[in-house]
């Protein structure tokens, strides 16, 4: 789906202007957008599968939620929207815990580049997984799996995850750690 989004200056502030989503990554330009990673009190995080027919890292295993954050609309309130569509689940905003930011610019093809801020949270809540219902437009499967077997999984560099960076996993799960102490 496109959307306005905010443009962002080179230091991640937002300039004023918007642009549709498809014309930033048509032309590169810096924009934001929301990280969420859901688990519960068990120590099980959830990830999504990208839907087969996205334009980028299609059949790849994600972040719980992801979704841009739409011109004038706070993070926060972009995470519980995104989480509420993708996914299926309401959440508060007390819920959501922002652990900080992650910059990209990947150029995947001439006309399709991501240069992204992503805004990074985690939300700890108690959850039924079977009561999930995804958006298969964005997502084709999720999937709880325990935090010790995604740290394994990533570190041994399977191809079957969208490639943040190990900075970008080390930093997510040194964080999720940091709340099970």
């Amino acid at each position: 789906m496109d959307e306005y989004i905010d443009i962002l200056n080179d230091t991640g502030e937002i300039s004023g202007k918007t642009c549709l989503k498809s014309e930033a990554h048509k032309k590169g330009l810096f924009h934001q957008s929301v990280h969420i990673w859901i688990a519960d009190f068990e120590k099980n995080v959830l990830i999504q599968k990208r839907a087969s027919n996205k334009d980028v890292f299609p059949n790849l295993w994600d972040v719980s939620v992801a979704g841009h954050i739409s011109a004038g609309e706070q993070p926060e309130i972009s995470a519980i929207r995104e989480i509420e569509e993708e996914i299926g689940l309401s959440v508060s905003k007390d819920a959501l815990q922002y652990i900080g930011t992650s910059k990209k610019k990947i150029i995947h093809k001439i006309d399709l580049i991501d240069n992204e801020l992503h805004l990074i949270y985690i939300c700890i809540l108690n959850f039924n997984f079977n009561a999930l219902k995804i958006q298969v437009e964005e997502v084709s499967e999720i999937k709880i799996i325990t935090l010790e077997n995604l740290i394994d999984e990533v570190s041994k560099g399977k191809n079957n995850f969208v490639p943040h960076g190990q900075d970008y996993y080390s930093f997510v799960f040194n964080e999720l750690k940091k709340l099970y102490i």
